[in-house]
């Protein structure tokens, strides 16, 4: 009514500054800051960031700020809450960071240097188990000069420490909130981020505001985001299509962005942005199982999977074939699964298993979770069972669970196989080869391997130019490929669905793949 008012009255006085003045320009820059419901199947599994090394990062890194961190385009950290950082000695073993001036939390304590200190310390005190204290191996101390100066000092020259530094891992909490030895439990999130959280409801939803005391490389283009949680894709896929939502992120199967490509009815509105995906499916093996810890029956499991039919009869082009554990468009890929096994062959598994005394056929558990990557996991197992089982060796028995109850189950030992995504933290090699191997692995399974751990990986982060410590991870991978605790199965592409409403998707996504949701911006017409 407003608008044809508006309009009726421009026509009558055929002025150009009436439209103005009834507001049209004024209305149409405000629906830019109009909220923006955002869905997805990746909940938080913790709110306390000194707790997660997993999809949490989504939440945290649009409330929490960290010293550095990856502005749309850049794959090189870039200030965030520091003003800037750099090594101060040629071995890499000095970091030394200096803050922008007047930060504050959204709860109005100083973010100063001694803020940031007990930030990382309490990760590595409370040291909990799956939670982010591996990326910090290397940290030897933390120390706070003034209001404004971080020295750290590293146990031995890291190349990628700034990487680390500019992860959701490391992300700034004020002390009065975060005690420092122990996790936060009432609930809370209080950060110095781009946005406040001003409510959260597990299972259900976090309502997000502008942080106004925000100071940061981050430029908002909306006031405010809701981020709506699905127990799968299907109902997250109807909430779109009926416009309850504006944007999906993670969980789309690979039919629903079939059909979303494709225009099926109720998603004329809708577009889909897709991006190279650097995030990677796998199978772990436990060492302690009695059957999973055998290193034949692990290469026979190698040598049976044929992850072409995987991803052909379950991700429909939407995934591709994948193996090293580093992916494609990572400097430091290889093809060492394929290498090593070659195409699947029953008969070469039957071998191996015979080589080793091992009668058929070995009966397995495999598990995976059920709310975590999207609906197609089920299918992905349901595929897995079939291929083993077609070679005459294997019985595989599948189980699933939604994540909070999986995570516990294989954080305890419990699962003899079961499956994980992984998301990078960081766009480097170093980070799909150290977050799984050594004792305090973000698997919770300790996978010691001295040559990675205590040869290839130091000396890796003793070079400053990433693309030339290829061949570390290449005999990474070879080594990888022959202990088989870890099987790599298909690489990703990343996809977004939006309503045609919705500007900024192509710049929503960092490196690590993670939504930076400050992108995301209303469209204007009249």
């Amino acid at each position: 009514m407003f608008y044809r008012t508006c309009l009726q009255a421009a026509a009558a006085l055929a002025s150009i500054s009436l439209l103005a003045g009834c507001g049209l320009f004024s209305d149409a820059e405000s629906s830019d800051k109009k909220r923006i419901f955002v869905g997805t199947t990746s909940e938080p599994t913790k709110l306390d960031p000194a707790a997660a090394w997993d999809g949490s990062w989504e939440l945290y890194r649009n409330v929490f700020q960290t010293l550095l961190s990856f502005p749309t385009g850049s794959t090189e950290p870039q200030p965030d809450a520091a003003k800037r950082c750099g090594f101060k000695d040629s071995g890499n073993k000095i970091y030394v960071c200096e803050l922008r001036a007047g930060l504050k939390f959204s709860n109005g304590e100083k973010l100063d240097a001694a803020a940031v200190k007990h930030s990382i310390d309490r990760i590595r005190r409370i040291d909990v188990s799956g939670g982010p204290r591996g990326l910090l191996n290397s940290l030897r101390s933390v120390e706070a000069t003034g209001e404004r100066t971080v020295t750290f000092r590293l146990k031995s020259p890291d190349a990628t420490f700034p990487f680390i530094l500019a992860t959701p891992a490391t992300s700034l909490v004020p002390p009065g909130k975060y005690p420092a030895n122990r996790l936060r439990t009432d609930g809370g999130l209080t950060g110095s981020g781009p946005y406040v959280l001003d409510s959260y409801t597990k299972r259900h939803k976090a309502e997000l505001s502008r942080n106004d005391d925000y100071q940061g490389f981050a430029e908002r283009r909306n006031d405010a985001i809701t981020i709506r949680y699905y127990p799968d894709s299907d109902s997250m896929v109807q909430a779109l299509k009926k416009k309850q939502i504006d944007v999906t992120y993670r969980g789309l199967t690979s039919k629903e962005v079939v059909g979303l490509q494709e225009k099926e009815a109720g998603s004329e509105h809708l577009r889909l942005v897709e991006t190279v995906g650097a995030d990677i499916r796998y199978l772990v093996f436990n060492s302690k199982d009695q059957q999973a810890g055998k290193l034949a029956v692990r290469r026979a499991i190698a040598q049976v999977v044929d992850r072409g039919a995987l991803v052909a009869r379950v991700y429909q082009g939407t995934a591709e074939p994948l193996y090293s554990m580093v992916p494609k468009g990572i400097a430091g890929h290889s093809t060492e699964f394929f290498d090593r096994y070659g195409e699947p062959s029953a008969e070469k598994a039957e071998k191996t298993l015979r080589d080793a005394g091992i009668e058929e056929p070995v009966e397995l558990e495999f598990w995976y979770t059920t709310d975590r990557y999207g609906s197609a996991t089920a299918q992905e197992f349901g595929e897995l069972k079939r291929q083993l089982e077609a070679s005459g060796l294997f019985k595989i028995s599948v189980r699933g669970k939604p994540w909070e109850e999986f995570e516990k189950g294989y954080t305890s030992g419990d699962y003899p196989v079961f499956g994980r995504g992984w998301f990078p933290d960081f766009p480097d090699a170093d980070n799909f080869i150290a977050p799984f191997v050594g004792e305090n692995n973000v698997l919770a399974t300790p996978y010691e391997s001295s040559e990675i751990t205590d040869e290839l990986l130091p000396a890796s982060r003793r070079e400053s130019d990433r693309a030339a410590v290829a061949k570390d991870f290449e005999r990474a991978q070879e080594i990888l490929a022959e202990d088989v605790r870890l099987l790599p199965l298909w690489q990703g592409k990343t996809y977004l669905a939006v309503s045609e409403e919705i500007g900024g998707g192509e710049r929503a996504l960092d490196p690590q793949t993670v939504m930076q949701l400050w992108e995301l911006y209303r469209k204007t017409s009249w």
